[in-house]
């Protein structure tokens, strides 16, 4: 069953969510939820997690249509420079296991460049640092109408060069083809197969996390494409648009953003700093706060949800490279812990019963993934409107198209299982939802011209929580839970967030000297939050 209309292969200079994308059943829509809870995860492209969810032998029911790599014959060429060139390609291929791909993928603009277009311009770019590469940041000059989506493997191969300082063998760059099917990522396959999957959600930019995190909340990236490159982190400084938290606040609506204080800052707070930072004593509240509140039907009529992004993470984040030394050596990461958040958020949710405030029946939960850090996905980003508020455009990035797709994953008792959403969807359609529930008006022109989530809410009867799903997450332990690693070198994520929380304090575009492993960052936040006079009260 298609919602509405078919899936479009929109070129780059083609219209961007066109008016085929309009509801019948959009007042009713509206009327099926009083609350939405979004949790965002990290660096997933949607065939990394989702592409076996459907195959031809196990279809969607009712005869819809489901764009996952069982559908195609895909691979990717291997480079003539690398091992085993002579085998040609590399396939996709289903893949158990959960730290895969390790090492991280390149995940800035010039990789994302290169994973969509096959290109690496100039051939200089080819071994380097993302923040070394220079223009046109392997762009081509003229963009094909349909894009290859055939350099995966390349910048893999060359970004391995770049970080390891030597050239992967054949069997360590051939997982960045790898794709889980669902038994190895049962929760969040659950979760697709028992509700709404939508195979069309694109991040909102073909780049890195501050850049998207900035667009759901926000609308725009203030002109940015990268955390980092080129001129360091206080560039953030300036970001100072508008968010959706402070238009709900204006419209007398109530919005709380929930995070594991082990991070001692959510990123979105880094990102949007100036804005958010007189809000944390009231609406920056920890987990534990989180399952307090949904059981006892206190949520706000906004829920944002951070995993943990910056110790011992549940966000779902590839291993990233180390910074330092031990360049080769990788910290431990894998999807497991991230779907046993998703696990407990969704039975929270679902094991609320509250007479008053939130509950099971008026709660619209989406899971989606703020970008997909280089993991391979086939389908071809659209065109998009650009926000229109900034002169900035970093690497000359005009904002016109999205990025990669990544899951997202639409839960309400409205909505049937197995249900599959084939349309153009993005970040800010959670914007443009929350604007047309609650009369919000439009953050930039491109949550004005994305389309909405309400009409995916198409029962007339709610589904009651014993119709639900059960989910069950792997139990085998995983290394890191529980050590902390303080004495391990700073990822190059890692980097960033302290970057990015000593701009903020201290002006500087550098990670002080000294703070070079985990336990001194950590120790250095905890410093950094006294500075900038920080509280929670929750």
């Amino acid at each position: 069953m298609k919602l509405a209309g078919s899936s479009l292969a929109i070129g780059a200079m083609g219209s961007a969510f066109p008016s085929l994308y309009r509801f019948k059943e959009i007042a009713g829509g509206l009327n099926k939820f009083d609350h939405v809870v979004v949790l965002m995860m990290e660096n997933r492209s949607f065939d990394n997690l989702l592409g076996y969810l459907y195959t031809p032998q196990d279809p969607p029911p009712n005869n819809q249509t489901f764009e996952g790599v069982a559908y195609h014959n895909l691979s990717n060429p291997i480079p003539p420079y690398a091992d085993s060139s002579f085998m040609g390609s590399v396939p996709v291929y289903k893949d158990s296991i959960m730290n895969n791909p390790n090492p991280d993928p390149g995940e800035e603009y010039p990789h994302m460049n290169t994973s969509l277009f096959g290109t690496v311009l100039p051939d200089t770019n080819r071994f380097v640092d993302a923040c070394d590469m220079v223009s046109p940041w392997n762009l081509p000059e003229t963009l094909p109408q349909t894009y290859p989506m055939n350099g995966f493997l390349t910048d893999y191969i060359n970004n391995f060069k770049a970080t390891q300082g030597r050239m992967p063998t054949y069997s360590e760059y051939k997982i960045i083809m790898s794709c889980f099917p669902p038994e190895v990522v049962p929760v969040i396959s659950t979760l697709a197969r028992g509700f709404a999957v939508a195979d069309h959600w694109h991040c909102a930019v073909p780049s890195q996390t501050f850049c998207n995190r900035s667009f759901l909340n926000s609308a725009q990236s203030n002109g940015f494409v990268t955390n980092s490159c080129p001129d360091g982190y206080t560039k953030w400084q300036n970001n100072t648009s508008e968010t959706i938290f402070e238009r709900l606040q204006n419209r007398g609506k109530n919005w709380k953003l929930y995070f594991d204080h082990l991070d001692v800052f959510p990123m979105s707070m880094l990102i949007h700093f100036n804005a958010l930072r007189q809000y944390a004593p009231t609406h920056i509240c920890g987990m534990d706060s989180f399952f307090d509140d949904c059981a006892s039907g206190r949520l706000p009529e906004y829920t944002f949800i951070e995993p943990r992004m910056m110790f011992f993470h549940n966000d779902e984040h590839p291993p990233a490279p180390l910074i330092g030394n031990e360049a080769i050596t990788i910290f431990p990461s894998s999807v497991t812990p991230g779907e046993k958040l998703i696990h407990k958020v969704y039975n929270a949710i679902k094991n609320s019963h509250s007479s008053v405030g939130n509950n099971w029946q008026n709660t619209l939960f989406i899971i989606t993934f703020d970008e997909a850090g280089g993991t391979y996905d086939h389908v071809q980003p659209p065109a998009a409107v650009p926000p229109g508020n900034t002169s900035v455009n970093e690497m000359d990035f005009q904002f016109n198209r999205l990025g990669i797709r990544v899951p997202a994953i639409l839960v309400s008792a409205y909505i049937n299982s197995g249900t599959v959403i084939s349309d153009q969807l993005t970040h800010t359609s959670v914007i443009k939802t929350l604007s047309n529930k609650w009369n919000l008006g439009n953050l930039t022109q491109r949550d004005l011209n994305s389309p909405s989530l309400e009409g995916y809410l198409t029962r007339s009867e709610p589904r009651n929580p014993t119709d639900w799903p059960t989910t069950n997450p792997r139990q085998e332990k995983i290394l890191g839970d529980k050590d902390f690693f303080l004495d391990k070198p700073l990822t190059g994520f890692q980097k960033d967030f302290v970057g990015l929380a000593n701009s903020l304090a201290n002006g500087s575009n550098m990670v002080p000297k000294g703070i070079n492993t985990i336990g001194e960052s950590l120790s250095f936040l905890k410093e950094i939050i006294k500075i900038l006079k920080v509280s929670y009260s929750c």
